[in-house]
């Protein structure tokens, strides 16, 4: 991956994304530098009401996404989660948080994902109020973070829309028909990797990224 830059696009309340993780630990273990890009799709104008048709739609694609990557969507997540009315599908907190996170050391933002997903979909913890965000943070060892989350900082904000920007922008150059997907950035030109290669082999995925 010689002069190449790995980004991952993605979104905290994204169950794929939750299932591919496994993936992205391997990649960080193997020394590929990822670049994780958030995009919106679940905040702002993607934010919706967590209703009884949607809660339907998401346990029957949970349960299969659980098949593929071995991660766990538990019963907890099941009852304190998506059978909870009255609440939005909300990622905007949970961004934030990741942004937060990442503020002075972006290779923080992967591990405040996984506390966040972790937290949702294991522990069945709210994640998508600011108040939730920085509970799971703090309990992460990211005082810091869980800190800003709660009153953030100019400096914060714009970050954070940064981020996002960076994230919608990139993923709209690339064509991408969703998340989570990976980008290769070598020489200012960018090669897509779709979501499918996240759910094969490790040896296939590297493959893919070795040949963009």
């Amino acid at each position: 991956m010689t002069n190449a830059t790995v980004t991952y696009l993605f979104d905290p309340l994204c169950g794929w994304c939750y299932g591919a993780t496994p993936m992205l630990d391997r990649l960080a273990a193997g020394g590929v530098e990822l670049d994780l890009l958030p995009t919106g799709l679940f905040s702002g104008a993607g934010a919706r009401p967590l209703d009884a048709g949607f809660a339907a739609h998401a346990w029957a694609n949970d349960q299969r996404i659980e098949r593929l990557s071995g991660q766990v969507f538990s019963q907890a997540y099941l009852d304190n989660v998506l059978n909870v009315r009255g609440t939005l599908l909300d990622s905007g907190a949970a961004t934030l948080g990741i942004s937060a996170a990442g503020l002075e050391d972006p290779r923080r933002r992967l591990p405040a994902l996984k506390a966040i997903q972790h937290a949702r979909y294991v522990d069945g913890r709210d994640i998508v109020t600011p108040s939730g965000v920085a509970a799971v943070l703090a309990d992460a060892g990211m005082a810091d973070a869980a800190r800003l989350v709660l009153a953030p900082t100019d400096d914060l904000l714009g970050a954070d829309r940064d981020l996002v920007g960076r994230g919608r922008a990139l993923f709209q150059r690339l064509n991408a028909n969703g998340v989570p997907s990976l980008a290769v950035i070598r020489n200012d030109a960018a090669r897509l990797i779709g979501s499918n290669a996240l759910f094969g082999s490790y040896d296939n995925l590297v493959a893919h990224l070795q040949a963009a």
